[in-house]
């Protein structure tokens, strides 16, 4: 059994799936197909990861397979960038998990622009049958035609007429807007994606893929459906909103006399997640504004900006693979994915102290000069993670949290004359609060109980509190980002005006204090700074300068507010 088998010992239950079960006990289809299409007109977020996992995961499960299309028939809003970061998110969320029911891996996935030839000529054919026409509305006219249930004018032309108009059409002697195909079914449909749809628009702009070679651009419900009967694909699965949409993917498809068997499309919640937008326009906006640094700022719900905050495959797999699949929308509370990340990391993640805020203590009855290497735990949850050394000297750095000159009730950690435990070393005692002309406290002046550590004569001695600290003369300076939830309330796009709900604390940049051994800190690692959060390198550190991202904290600091409300 190998280890991605391991990973997910049974599989969700669903509709969709049952579904598919059904069909592979009847032997309906050779084999189970899917596919995963976006447009590559933004980046994917996490909603599109709860689509792929769906997708493949289908293909996983019932020895299918899964193709990554790019549906890129609008090339004025798409760009090669795009398709690169849809590639690298699929790729990396899928890893040594799906990779055998791919229809990429390393060669190039399947574009809907492959197909424009076939397409086509499936548009000559509809044409040929009386069932599709050219209009000479502009578009503005055709979508209030269309909003009244009124017919075209235009649309009774004769099959040669319309053959030879589209034929004009391809060749490039209208202009954009000029004139259309649409498709012949009911101007006054209750359905209105049935009322005469446009299946081909005037578009003269290079296409990412296929260059100046066309300048009219098929709709995305007819390439759409057209690229699934031609890949085999068995089971088109889309979210809510396509719901409507399916009559004319199905009268497509069956208005074509197509010899092989027809696809099906089948419908899903998308995932809405709080405190967060999932609107690609919204996310646009955020981009363009200069709101946030990116796509992949690691504040934004895109796959590549959780990839860099330090999130892992595994922990957004296990997140959107059984999140849940029903045919009703919701928001799912960000707990839920935050809960799967602490998950994930606390299993995973390397244990490293760091000061974030510091504040310097002097252990006045400690040696100067003198070094001592203690042993620390890499990961209590992984008894193969071994131990490292740490160095420990006369001055340190703590949390200037963890010290109070006036501390409330049942506060542990270290104040005037009291005691704490430096993890992994002594128990000290504060003796003396050294401040600034400003009155602000620059230093501690404290003893230790050098009996106190591992192996001494008090070493079993208990105190309340526990503390982390760095050795002063050993910790290298980093630049770390706290990132922290993007809005403040879980739905603010609920009234249109989402960016007055932004979070302005969701990044805070400060330079924090590391432990010695995090100078080589890897990519590929997490780590929990102890007490702190989980963190990961940014990939835009270097040697000459580190940078950490907070990829999530400990605990759910905003479920606490939340009860104080």
């Amino acid at each position: 059994m190998s280890d991605s088998t391991k990973e997910i010992p049974a599989a969700p239950s669903d509709f969709i799936r049952d579904i598919v079960a059904k069909h592979v006990a009847e032997k309906k289809y050779p084999h189970i197909h899917t596919r995963f299409p976006p447009e590559p007109n933004g980046y994917l977020h996490i909603g599109h990861a709860k689509s792929i996992c769906l997708n493949f995961g289908i293909a996983r499960e019932f020895g299918g397979i899964c193709n990554l299309r790019m549906d890129d028939t609008n090339p004025t809003k798409e760009d090669v960038e795009y398709v690169d970061s849809i590639r690298a998110d699929v790729n990396w969320l899928i890893a040594g998990w799906a990779d055998k029911n791919l229809g990429l891996n390393n060669s190039k996935p399947f574009y809907a622009s492959d197909y424009f030839d076939q397409i086509y000529e499936f548009a000559i054919a509809l044409i040929k049958k009386g069932k599709a026409f050219v209009c000479d509305l502009s578009p503005d006219e055709t979508d209030e035609y269309r909003r009244q249930g009124k017919a075209s004018p235009f649309r009774d032309r004769s099959v040669e007429e319309n053959l030879d108009l589209f034929a004009r059409m391809k060749a490039g002697e209208f202009p954009d807007g000029k004139r259309s195909l649409r498709a012949k079914i009911q101007p006054d449909s209750p359905n209105i994606w049935l009322r005469d749809p446009l299946i081909y628009r005037i578009k003269h702009a290079e296409h990412h893929q296929t260059g100046a070679k066309w300048c009219i651009y098929p709709m995305y419900d007819f390439a759409h459906c057209l690229s699934d009967y031609i890949e085999g694909i068995t089971h088109s699965i889309c979210t809510l909103e396509f719901e409507v949409h399916r009559p004319l993917y199905d009268w497509i498809l069956e208005s074509l006399d197509l010899p092989r068997a027809l696809p099906k499309q089948y419908e899903f919640a998308r995932l809405a997640l709080g405190y967060t937008v999932m609107s690609k326009r919204k996310l646009m906006q955020l981009v363009n504004e200069k709101l946030v640094t990116g796509w992949d700022d690691p504040r934004m719900p895109t796959i590549s900006g959780i990839r860099r905050r330090g999130v892992t495959p595994e922990a957004l797999r296990n997140f959107a693979y059984n999140i849940g699949i029903t045919k009703y929308n919701g928001i799912t509370d960000v707990a839920v994915l935050e809960h799967a990340i602490r998950e994930d990391l606390n299993k995973r993640a390397l244990r490293r102290l760091a000061v974030l805020r510091p504040l310097k203590i002097v252990i006045a009855n400690f040696p100067e000069g003198k070094i001592e290497e203690l042993d620390a735990v890499n990961n209590p949850e992984d008894e193969n993670a071994g131990k490292r050394k740490i160095p420990f000297s006369r001055e340190l750095f703590i949390e200037r949290d963890d010290f109070q000159e006036i501390p409330p009730p049942k506060f542990f950690r270290l104040k005037p004359g009291g005691e704490v435990r430096l993890k992994y070393a002594y128990i000290i005692k504060c003796d003396e609060v050294v401040k600034d002309a400003s009155g602000k406290i620059v230093e501690l002046r404290c003893t230790a109980d050098l009996d106190s550590k591992s192996g001494g004569a008090t070493a079993g001695r208990k105190v309340k509190g526990t503390i982390h600290w760095v050795s002063a003369k050993h910790a290298i300076d980093v630049e770390v980002r706290l990132y922290d939830r993007l809005f403040t309330v879980p739905e603010p796009d609920a009234d249109g005006d989402f960016k007055k709900f932004l979070n302005p604390h969701s990044l805070e940049v400060i330079t924090a204090k590391l432990e010695p051994s995090l100078k080589d800190a890897k990519s590929n690692e997490r780590y929990q700074f102890e007490r702190l959060a989980y963190f990961a390198l940014d990939k835009d550190s270097s040697p000459e300068k580190i940078i950490f991202n907070r990829t999530i904290t400990l605990k759910d600091a905003w479920a606490k507010e939340a009860q104080k409300i």
